[in-house]
């Protein structure tokens, strides 16, 4: 198990400030039985005045994504440092005010709804005063830090069923990843038995003072900001949550201060002997999937008649999802009585050809009765271009934008996230518990989250 760093480099006044508890500034925490009101908007095509917590790369990133998405309006963001305050500011909508600490923020009755993209050990500090405060909210994974958090906000959530809660996971608002989740529900890959998920990056996250990511103090290391997309991905096509984990992981390649760990190899075990099996190096970033047409993370799920791979989209990638048939060709009783006599080997002949992928369809490239000569004819022609491997398909939309769309579109509705607090705390559970299983070198079951620091 790494050490913690015997002087931190971000100072201790520098994670309180991160932390938003600057006792300056103006606090809005209060009991659950004097919360405020809820925010609430009034009609399902009501405006949504939001607010940006945490205006670092993924805050900023989340500014510009908001550029393309209707019915909200930022009216205010928040940062400690001046300078991504002020990064924040330029990539924005709107006009939004500016502000230091969070909670002074909070205090604006105008404001519906926040998004949450500080450092980890901040989000349940910041999403709790969030919803005492009235506002729905929209965290970035991983959800939560620490056991003891997962218990406080399911309870705080409980108590406020008309508060929205959204996770930033992405992948659940791609329609490949849900057109591959329905092609499991049909049976169209057999039972899913494994998953394999990568995320390799060369260098990985360099040392930096302020890179808040390389230290346990603040961060849950590849595990909580690479690994928690792909293990939700492996609960969502499971339909399922694991039963334990085991694992290895080592500071053995960037000894340079670091206290996470620059490589992990995990083994999830899930209900009927269900594995996903997942890899995060910081020393070569190859892809074995899409015959190399993208590098650094994706995921195979296999089932026992085929197997998908696919990747989420960038901003600058196409998502991928490519479809692979399982069974070879039948072998007929004729055909094994020459092959027994002429003494060929069963385990030569179990080792085929591979196959052609086939591109995962979208809807939109779903033939329908309903469709005009010419529509039909296009998707004719779209499919035979994919089957030649001249283009393949892409999602109208990149996922982040279509999930900001959804958190608005739910403040408005009430309508329940697909990424919502379950699923949110399920994938922390699971990183915690990750992270145990390797400092500890043993099986940690899923269940000893009831037991950590649950208060009664």
């Amino acid at each position: 198990m790494p050490k913690k760093s015997s002087s931190p480099h971000l100072t201790r006044r520098e994670a309180v400030q991160l932390a938003g508890m600057a006792t300056a500034a103006v606090a809005v925490s209060r009991r659950a039985d004097a919360a405020p009101a809820v925010q609430t908007v009034k009609a399902a095509n009501s405006i949504v005045n939001y607010g940006v917590i945490g205006t670092g790369g993924r805050g900023q990133y989340l500014l510009k994504h908001f550029k393309t998405v209707d019915g909200g309006r930022c009216v205010a963001i928040c940062d400690v440092d001046d300078v991504a305050l002020q990064k924040g500011l330029a990539e924005a909508p709107d006009k939004p005010q500016t502000y230091k600490d969070y909670r002074e923020m909070l205090t604006r009755k105008d404001l519906d709804a926040v998004v949450i993209a500080t450092p980890l050990y901040t989000h349940f500090p910041i999403t709790k005063d969030a919803l005492l405060a009235g506002k729905h909210v929209f965290c970035e994974k991983s959800l939560v830090f620490k056991a003891e958090e997962v218990h406080e906000l399911r309870k705080l959530c409980n108590e406020r069923p008309k508060q929205i809660l959204q996770v930033g996971l992405q992948r659940r608002y791609s329609e490949f990843y849900q057109t591959a989740r329905q092609m499991i529900e049909k049976g169209m890959i057999g039972d899913v038995t494994h998953i394999y998920a990568q995320w390799h990056r060369n260098p990985g996250w360099t040392f930096r003072k302020n890179n808040w990511r390389l230290f346990r103090e603040y961060s849950g290391g590849l595990t909580a900001e690479l690994a928690s997309h792909q293990i939700d991905v492996a609960d969502w096509m499971f339909g399922a949550h694991p039963e334990f984990v085991v694992g290895v992981g080592g500071i053995d390649y960037h000894k340079d201060g670091r206290t996470v760990y620059d490589n992990i190899q995990l083994i999830f075990t899930y209900p009927k002997g269900r594995k996903l099996l997942y890899s995060a190096i910081s020393t070569n970033k190859h892809l074995c999937m899409f015959q190399g047409q993208r590098t650094e993370f994706g995921e195979v799920i296999m089932g026992t008649q085929g197997t998908i791979e696919i990747t989420v989209g960038t901003d600058t990638e196409p998502a991928l999802a490519l479809w692979y048939y399982e069974p070879g060709p039948k072998v007929t009783d004729a055909k094994k009585e020459k092959e027994k006599a002429v003494g060929t080997s069963a385990t030569l002949l179990s080792t085929g050809l591979g196959g052609r992928p086939l591109p995962v369809l979208l809807s939109r490239d779903q033939i329908s009765e309903k469709d005009s000569f010419l529509t039909r004819e296009l998707k004719y022609a779209r499919r035979w271009l994919y089957s030649k491997g001249v283009m393949l398909p892409e999602e109208p939309r990149n996922p982040v934008d279509v999930q900001l769309d959804e958190f608005l579109i739910s403040v408005r509705t009430g309508k329940r996230p697909k990424a919502d607090l379950e699923v949110g705390l399920a994938d922390s559970t699971a990183v915690i518990l990750a992270n145990l299983a390797m400092d500890e070198g043993r099986r940690v079951y899923m269940n000893e989250i009831e037991k950590m620091s649950k208060k009664a």
